[in-house]
Protein backbone atom coordinates (compact mmCIF):
# COMPACT_ATOMS: atom_id res chain seq x y z
CA UNK A 1 0.00 0.00 0.00
CA UNK A 2 1.38 3.35 -0.58
CA UNK A 3 1.56 6.14 1.73
CA UNK A 4 0.00 9.38 0.55
CA UNK A 5 2.38 12.21 0.16
CA UNK A 6 1.57 15.54 1.98
CA UNK A 7 -0.15 18.33 0.41
CA UNK A 8 2.43 21.01 1.70
CA UNK A 9 6.27 21.62 0.43
CA UNK A 10 8.32 23.59 3.18
CA UNK A 11 11.57 25.44 1.88
CA UNK A 12 14.21 26.05 3.93
CA UNK A 13 18.06 27.14 3.84
CA UNK A 14 19.39 24.29 5.82
CA UNK A 15 17.84 20.98 8.00
CA UNK A 16 18.91 21.26 11.15
CA UNK A 17 20.53 24.44 12.08
CA UNK A 18 21.07 25.06 15.72
CA UNK A 19 20.71 28.52 15.33
CA UNK A 20 17.45 28.25 13.59
CA UNK A 21 15.08 26.89 16.81
CA UNK A 22 12.60 29.15 15.78
CA UNK A 23 12.11 27.00 12.98
CA UNK A 24 12.13 23.54 14.17
CA UNK A 25 9.69 24.72 16.46
CA UNK A 26 6.98 25.97 14.24
CA UNK A 27 7.16 23.40 12.13
CA UNK A 28 6.90 20.98 15.18
CA UNK A 29 4.36 23.04 16.47
CA UNK A 30 2.05 22.61 13.01
CA UNK A 31 2.08 18.73 13.08
CA UNK A 32 0.88 18.58 16.12
CA UNK A 33 -1.98 21.11 14.59
CA UNK A 34 -2.58 18.85 12.00
CA UNK A 35 -0.33 20.19 9.21
CA UNK A 36 1.47 17.37 6.81
CA UNK A 37 3.88 18.21 4.85
CA UNK A 38 7.72 17.31 3.73
CA UNK A 39 10.98 19.25 3.76
CA UNK A 40 12.72 20.18 1.14
CA UNK A 41 16.56 21.67 1.92
CA UNK A 42 19.04 24.23 0.17
CA UNK A 43 21.91 22.81 1.62
CA UNK A 44 23.04 19.49 3.49
CA UNK A 45 23.84 20.26 7.36
CA UNK A 46 26.89 21.51 9.00
CA UNK A 47 25.90 21.39 12.99
CA UNK A 48 27.11 18.55 14.42
CA UNK A 49 24.98 18.72 17.28
CA UNK A 50 21.10 18.66 16.78
CA UNK A 51 18.42 19.97 19.54
CA UNK A 52 16.13 18.15 20.84
CA UNK A 53 13.47 19.56 19.28
CA UNK A 54 14.56 18.38 15.81
CA UNK A 55 14.04 14.79 16.67
CA UNK A 56 10.08 15.18 17.48
CA UNK A 57 9.74 16.66 13.73
CA UNK A 58 8.29 13.37 11.79
CA UNK A 59 8.53 15.06 8.43
CA UNK A 60 10.54 13.29 5.73
CA UNK A 61 13.56 15.82 4.51
CA UNK A 62 14.87 16.10 0.95
CA UNK A 63 17.72 17.41 -0.08
CA UNK A 64 18.30 19.79 -2.95
CA UNK A 65 21.67 19.74 -5.23
CA UNK A 66 23.32 22.68 -2.32
CA UNK A 67 25.69 22.94 -5.75
CA UNK A 68 24.58 22.34 -9.31
CA UNK A 69 27.91 21.19 -10.11
CA UNK A 70 27.72 18.58 -7.62
CA UNK A 71 24.88 16.16 -8.64
CA UNK A 72 25.02 17.66 -12.71
CA UNK A 73 22.71 14.42 -13.65
CA UNK A 74 20.19 15.45 -11.47
CA UNK A 75 20.00 18.79 -12.25
CA UNK A 76 19.51 18.35 -15.97
CA UNK A 77 17.08 15.27 -15.21
CA UNK A 78 15.09 17.85 -12.93
CA UNK A 79 15.55 20.56 -16.04
CA UNK A 80 14.26 18.05 -18.57
CA UNK A 81 11.08 17.13 -16.29
CA UNK A 82 10.70 20.59 -15.57
CA UNK A 83 10.60 22.19 -19.49
CA UNK A 84 7.30 19.86 -19.66
CA UNK A 85 5.49 21.36 -17.14
CA UNK A 86 3.11 24.08 -18.39
CA UNK A 87 4.26 26.92 -16.22
CA UNK A 88 7.77 26.23 -17.11
CA UNK A 89 8.23 28.82 -19.93
CA UNK A 90 6.65 31.80 -18.02
CA UNK A 91 9.21 30.50 -15.11
CA UNK A 92 11.90 30.92 -16.93
CA UNK A 93 10.79 34.67 -18.34
CA UNK A 94 10.45 35.28 -15.01
CA UNK A 95 14.20 34.22 -13.61
CA UNK A 96 15.69 35.80 -16.83
CA UNK A 97 14.22 39.11 -16.08
CA UNK A 98 15.32 38.88 -12.38
CA UNK A 99 18.60 37.26 -13.79
CA UNK A 100 19.30 40.63 -15.44
CA UNK A 101 19.13 42.34 -12.40
CA UNK A 102 21.20 39.97 -9.88
CA UNK A 103 23.50 38.41 -12.47
CA UNK A 104 25.16 36.11 -9.79
CA UNK A 105 26.05 32.33 -9.45
CA UNK A 106 23.43 32.34 -6.67
CA UNK A 107 20.40 33.68 -9.13
CA UNK A 108 21.90 30.71 -11.65
CA UNK A 109 21.62 27.87 -9.00
CA UNK A 110 17.88 29.31 -7.06
CA UNK A 111 16.35 28.13 -10.95
CA UNK A 112 18.47 24.93 -11.66
CA UNK A 113 17.19 23.95 -7.45
CA UNK A 114 13.51 25.59 -8.11
CA UNK A 115 13.70 22.78 -11.63
CA UNK A 116 14.70 20.09 -9.55
CA UNK A 117 11.83 20.57 -6.72
CA UNK A 118 9.22 20.98 -9.48
CA UNK A 119 10.17 17.92 -11.01
CA UNK A 120 10.50 15.60 -7.66
CA UNK A 121 7.56 17.07 -5.52
CA UNK A 122 4.74 15.14 -5.51
CA UNK A 123 2.05 15.24 -7.68
CA UNK A 124 -0.31 15.91 -4.03
CA UNK A 125 1.30 18.88 -3.52
CA UNK A 126 -1.11 21.98 -3.64
CA UNK A 127 1.19 24.70 -2.06
CA UNK A 128 4.71 25.27 -0.82
CA UNK A 129 5.91 27.49 2.09
CA UNK A 130 9.15 28.88 1.76
CA UNK A 131 11.07 29.97 5.39
CA UNK A 132 13.02 33.46 4.31
CA UNK A 133 12.28 35.89 1.78
CA UNK A 134 15.54 35.41 0.01
CA UNK A 135 17.23 32.74 -1.89
CA UNK A 136 14.15 29.99 -0.29
CA UNK A 137 11.03 32.24 -1.70
CA UNK A 138 12.66 32.54 -5.25
CA UNK A 139 13.35 28.66 -5.28
CA UNK A 140 10.02 28.00 -4.52
CA UNK A 141 8.46 31.01 -6.16
CA UNK A 142 9.88 29.87 -9.55
CA UNK A 143 8.84 26.00 -8.62
CA UNK A 144 5.06 27.45 -7.80
CA UNK A 145 5.07 28.89 -11.45
CA UNK A 146 6.16 25.88 -13.01
CA UNK A 147 3.88 23.69 -11.19
CA UNK A 148 0.71 26.49 -11.27
CA UNK A 149 0.62 26.54 -7.32
CA UNK A 150 0.26 29.19 -4.72
CA UNK A 151 3.30 29.96 -2.70
CA UNK A 152 3.87 31.23 0.99
CA UNK A 153 6.98 32.37 2.96
CA UNK A 154 8.06 33.31 6.49
CA UNK A 155 10.26 36.49 6.58
CA UNK A 156 12.61 36.95 9.50
CA UNK A 157 15.64 39.44 9.85
CA UNK A 158 18.23 39.15 7.30
CA UNK A 159 16.21 38.45 4.26
CA UNK A 160 14.02 41.31 4.87
CA UNK A 161 16.86 44.15 4.89
CA UNK A 162 19.37 42.63 3.00
CA UNK A 163 16.84 41.88 -0.18
CA UNK A 164 16.48 44.71 -2.95
CA UNK A 165 13.41 46.47 -3.17
CA UNK A 166 12.11 45.53 -7.17
CA UNK A 167 12.15 41.65 -5.40
CA UNK A 168 10.07 42.43 -2.51
CA UNK A 169 7.95 43.99 -4.61
CA UNK A 170 7.45 41.47 -7.17
CA UNK A 171 7.22 38.73 -4.42
CA UNK A 172 4.31 40.69 -3.03
CA UNK A 173 2.10 41.80 -5.52
CA UNK A 174 -0.17 39.00 -7.07
CA UNK A 175 0.42 40.21 -11.03
CA UNK A 176 4.19 39.30 -10.70
CA UNK A 177 3.63 36.06 -9.23
CA UNK A 178 3.92 36.73 -5.66
CA UNK A 179 3.35 35.17 -2.56
CA UNK A 180 -0.33 34.13 -1.43
CA UNK A 181 0.28 35.38 1.59
CA UNK A 182 3.42 35.96 3.83
CA UNK A 183 4.08 35.85 7.70
CA UNK A 184 6.91 37.74 9.75
CA UNK A 185 7.79 38.12 13.41
CA UNK A 186 7.93 41.59 13.73
CA UNK A 187 5.67 44.63 13.72
CA UNK A 188 8.63 46.29 12.41
CA UNK A 189 9.49 44.85 9.85
CA UNK A 190 5.71 43.43 9.12
CA UNK A 191 5.37 47.24 8.34
CA UNK A 192 7.86 47.53 5.93
CA UNK A 193 6.74 43.95 3.67
CA UNK A 194 3.39 45.64 4.24
CA UNK A 195 4.42 48.75 2.56
CA UNK A 196 6.07 47.49 -0.37
CA UNK A 197 3.04 44.95 -0.85
CA UNK A 198 0.31 45.57 -3.36
CA UNK A 199 -1.87 44.55 -0.84
CA UNK A 200 -1.09 45.19 2.93
CA UNK A 201 -3.55 42.19 4.12
CA UNK A 202 -0.91 40.36 2.29
CA UNK A 203 1.72 40.63 4.89
CA UNK A 204 1.15 39.01 8.76
CA UNK A 205 2.63 39.83 11.59
CA UNK A 206 2.90 36.31 13.46
CA UNK A 207 5.52 36.40 16.33
CA UNK A 208 7.08 33.19 17.01
CA UNK A 209 6.79 33.63 20.33
CA UNK A 210 7.94 30.47 23.22
CA UNK A 211 6.28 26.97 23.04
CA UNK A 212 6.92 26.83 27.35
CA UNK A 213 6.06 23.39 27.84
CA UNK A 214 10.09 22.61 26.05
CA UNK A 215 11.61 24.56 28.69
CA UNK A 216 12.02 23.93 32.77
CA UNK A 217 10.37 25.99 34.92
CA UNK A 218 12.34 29.83 36.07
CA UNK A 219 14.99 28.09 38.95
CA UNK A 220 14.78 29.66 42.14
CA UNK A 221 17.15 32.12 41.84
CA UNK A 222 19.30 33.52 45.00
CA UNK A 223 19.88 36.70 43.41
CA UNK A 224 23.42 38.05 43.69
CA UNK A 225 24.01 41.22 46.00
CA UNK A 226 26.04 44.42 44.45
CA UNK A 227 29.84 43.32 45.49
CA UNK A 228 29.04 39.42 44.47
CA UNK A 229 30.85 38.24 41.08
CA UNK A 230 29.01 38.99 37.84
CA UNK A 231 29.10 36.14 35.45
CA UNK A 232 27.02 37.34 32.09
CA UNK A 233 26.44 34.73 29.09
CA UNK A 234 25.22 35.59 25.76
CA UNK A 235 23.99 33.55 23.01
CA UNK A 236 24.27 34.30 19.15
CA UNK A 237 26.23 33.60 16.24
CA UNK A 238 29.82 35.33 16.01
CA UNK A 239 28.60 37.46 13.14
CA UNK A 240 28.87 41.52 12.99
CA UNK A 241 25.07 41.84 13.47
CA UNK A 242 25.46 40.38 16.84
CA UNK A 243 27.75 42.69 17.74
CA UNK A 244 30.25 40.35 20.12
CA UNK A 245 33.06 42.76 18.85
CA UNK A 246 32.13 46.06 20.98
CA UNK A 247 30.91 43.83 23.64
CA UNK A 248 34.54 42.53 24.07
CA UNK A 249 35.73 46.28 24.09
CA UNK A 250 32.55 47.01 26.72
CA UNK A 251 34.63 44.51 28.84
CA UNK A 252 37.80 45.81 28.95
CA UNK A 253 36.25 49.13 30.19
CA UNK A 254 34.79 48.02 33.32
CA UNK A 255 36.08 48.94 36.82
CA UNK A 256 39.04 46.46 38.27
CA UNK A 257 36.52 46.03 41.59
CA UNK A 258 33.93 44.25 39.22
CA UNK A 259 34.63 40.03 39.92
CA UNK A 260 33.16 39.45 36.24
CA UNK A 261 32.84 36.61 33.55
CA UNK A 262 31.58 36.09 30.52
CA UNK A 263 30.71 32.97 28.66
CA UNK A 264 29.73 33.13 25.07
CA UNK A 265 27.92 30.41 23.77
CA UNK A 266 27.48 29.72 19.63
CA UNK A 267 29.88 29.28 16.16
CA UNK A 268 30.84 31.84 13.45
CA UNK A 269 33.41 32.97 11.47
CA UNK A 270 34.43 35.96 13.60
CA UNK A 271 35.48 33.40 16.35
CA UNK A 272 39.10 33.96 16.09
CA UNK A 273 39.09 37.46 15.24
CA UNK A 274 36.90 38.47 18.68
CA UNK A 275 39.26 35.91 20.88
CA UNK A 276 42.27 37.91 19.57
CA UNK A 277 40.44 41.19 20.33
CA UNK A 278 39.54 39.89 24.05
CA UNK A 279 43.94 38.79 23.74
CA UNK A 280 44.70 42.47 23.32
CA UNK A 281 42.68 43.83 25.69
CA UNK A 282 43.88 41.58 28.46
CA UNK A 283 40.58 39.54 29.37
CA UNK A 284 40.69 36.31 27.48
CA UNK A 285 41.03 34.80 31.23
CA UNK A 286 37.71 36.39 31.60
CA UNK A 287 35.58 34.75 29.03
CA UNK A 288 34.63 31.13 27.96
CA UNK A 289 34.14 30.18 24.59
CA UNK A 290 31.99 27.04 24.53
CA UNK A 291 31.13 26.83 20.87
CA UNK A 292 27.70 25.71 19.56
CA UNK A 293 25.22 24.07 22.14
CA UNK A 294 21.96 22.34 22.04
CA UNK A 295 19.52 23.55 23.44
CA UNK A 296 19.52 22.07 27.19
CA UNK A 297 23.19 22.95 27.47
CA UNK A 298 22.25 26.62 26.62
CA UNK A 299 19.02 25.97 29.44
CA UNK A 300 21.67 24.89 31.81
CA UNK A 301 23.91 27.83 31.13
CA UNK A 302 21.48 30.77 31.54
CA UNK A 303 19.85 29.33 34.59
CA UNK A 304 23.53 29.66 36.09
CA UNK A 305 24.17 33.25 35.13
CA UNK A 306 23.19 36.50 36.24
CA UNK A 307 22.93 38.50 33.35
CA UNK A 308 22.55 38.18 29.42
CA UNK A 309 23.73 39.94 27.33
CA UNK A 310 23.01 40.25 23.48
CA UNK A 311 24.48 43.56 22.24
CA UNK A 312 22.80 43.26 18.46
CA UNK A 313 23.42 46.15 16.26
CA UNK A 314 22.57 47.13 12.33
CA UNK A 315 25.63 45.29 10.02
CA UNK A 316 27.26 47.63 7.51
CA UNK A 317 24.91 45.56 4.75
CA UNK A 318 21.76 46.55 6.45
CA UNK A 319 21.30 42.95 8.45
CA UNK A 320 20.08 43.03 11.76
CA UNK A 321 18.28 40.78 14.38
CA UNK A 322 14.52 40.67 14.60
CA UNK A 323 13.60 39.33 17.76
CA UNK A 324 15.56 37.07 18.62
CA UNK A 325 14.21 34.00 20.29
CA UNK A 326 16.91 33.68 23.04
CA UNK A 327 15.75 36.83 24.91
CA UNK A 328 12.69 35.01 25.39
CA UNK A 329 14.62 31.94 26.31
CA UNK A 330 16.51 34.06 28.93
CA UNK A 331 13.28 35.40 30.25
CA UNK A 332 12.01 32.49 30.88
CA UNK A 333 14.48 31.33 33.25
CA UNK A 334 14.06 34.69 34.92
CA UNK A 335 17.49 35.59 33.44
CA UNK A 336 17.63 39.64 33.64
CA UNK A 337 18.70 40.92 30.05
CA UNK A 338 20.65 43.40 28.45
CA UNK A 339 20.61 44.54 24.95
CA UNK A 340 20.22 47.13 22.82
CA UNK A 341 16.92 49.16 20.94
CA UNK A 342 17.49 46.97 17.38
CA UNK A 343 14.83 46.48 15.15
CA UNK A 344 11.91 44.60 17.48
CA UNK A 345 13.63 43.92 20.48
CA UNK A 346 11.68 46.58 22.10
CA UNK A 347 8.64 45.02 20.92
CA UNK A 348 9.04 42.39 23.87
CA UNK A 349 11.70 44.45 26.12
CA UNK A 350 10.68 47.81 27.43
CA UNK A 351 14.01 49.54 28.59
CA UNK A 352 13.78 50.02 32.87
CA UNK A 353 11.25 48.00 32.68
CA UNK A 354 11.63 44.30 31.53
CA UNK A 355 15.43 44.52 31.18
CA UNK A 356 17.86 47.66 29.89
CA UNK A 357 18.93 48.51 25.69
CA UNK A 358 21.52 50.59 26.10
CA UNK A 359 22.98 51.95 22.72
CA UNK A 360 25.86 49.31 21.51
CA UNK A 361 28.62 51.85 21.78
CA UNK A 362 31.16 49.96 24.27
CA UNK A 363 31.05 53.18 27.05
CA UNK A 364 27.42 52.88 27.09
CA UNK A 365 27.66 49.03 27.24
CA UNK A 366 29.72 48.97 29.84
CA UNK A 367 27.36 51.88 31.95
CA UNK A 368 24.48 49.24 31.67
CA UNK A 369 26.68 46.21 32.77
CA UNK A 370 28.02 48.23 35.94
CA UNK A 371 24.26 49.86 36.40
CA UNK A 372 22.88 46.22 36.32
CA UNK A 373 25.48 44.84 38.74
CA UNK A 374 25.46 47.78 40.93
CA UNK A 375 21.31 47.84 41.29
CA UNK A 376 20.62 43.95 41.83
CA UNK A 377 16.92 44.51 43.70
CA UNK A 378 16.16 46.56 39.95
CA UNK A 379 17.54 43.98 38.04
CA UNK A 380 15.64 41.14 39.66
CA UNK A 381 12.07 43.03 39.33
CA UNK A 382 13.37 43.40 35.51
CA UNK A 383 13.61 39.75 34.87
CA UNK A 384 10.47 39.17 37.22
CA UNK A 385 8.74 41.49 35.07
CA UNK A 386 9.77 39.94 31.14
CA UNK A 387 9.17 36.73 32.79
CA UNK A 388 5.09 37.69 33.09
CA UNK A 389 5.26 39.88 29.65
CA UNK A 390 6.47 36.25 28.25
CA UNK A 391 3.94 34.06 29.60
CA UNK A 392 1.02 37.15 28.57
CA UNK A 393 1.98 38.12 25.52
CA UNK A 394 4.86 36.45 23.95
CA UNK A 395 3.89 32.49 23.90
CA UNK A 396 3.64 30.45 20.94
CA UNK A 397 0.18 29.25 20.52
CA UNK A 398 -1.93 32.46 18.87
CA UNK A 399 0.71 32.62 16.52
CA UNK A 400 0.72 28.81 15.24
CA UNK A 401 -3.49 29.19 15.04
CA UNK A 402 -3.24 32.28 12.68
CA UNK A 403 -0.08 30.92 10.49
CA UNK A 404 -2.13 27.57 10.26
CA UNK A 405 -5.51 29.06 8.90
CA UNK A 406 -3.55 30.91 6.81
CA UNK A 407 -1.79 28.16 5.24
CA UNK A 408 -5.36 26.22 5.27
CA UNK A 409 -6.61 28.88 3.01
CA UNK A 410 -3.78 28.66 0.52
CA UNK A 411 -4.08 24.66 0.24
CA UNK A 412 -7.81 25.32 0.10
CA UNK A 413 -7.49 27.47 -2.85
Amino acid sequence: MTTPRPPLAVLVKGWPRLSETFIAQELVALEAAGHDFEIWSLRHPTDVKRHPLHERLKAKVFYLPEYLYEEPARVWAGRAAAQTLPGYAEAYRVWRKDLRRDPTHNRIRRFGQACVLAAEMPGAVLGLYAHFLHTPSSVARYAAIMRGLPWSFAAHAKDIWTSPEWELREKLAADTHGAVFGATCTAFGAKHLQDLADLRSRVDLIYHGLDLSRFPAPPARQWRRAGDPLHMMSVGRLVEKKGFDRLIAALALLPADLDWHWTHIGGGGLGALLEDMAADAGIAHRITWRGACDQPEVIDAMRAADLFVLPSRIAKDGDRDGLPNVLMEAASQLLPILSTPVSAIPEFIISGTHGVLSEDAPEALAAAIQQMAGEPENTAGMAEAALKRLRRDFTMDPGIARLSARLNGMLSQ
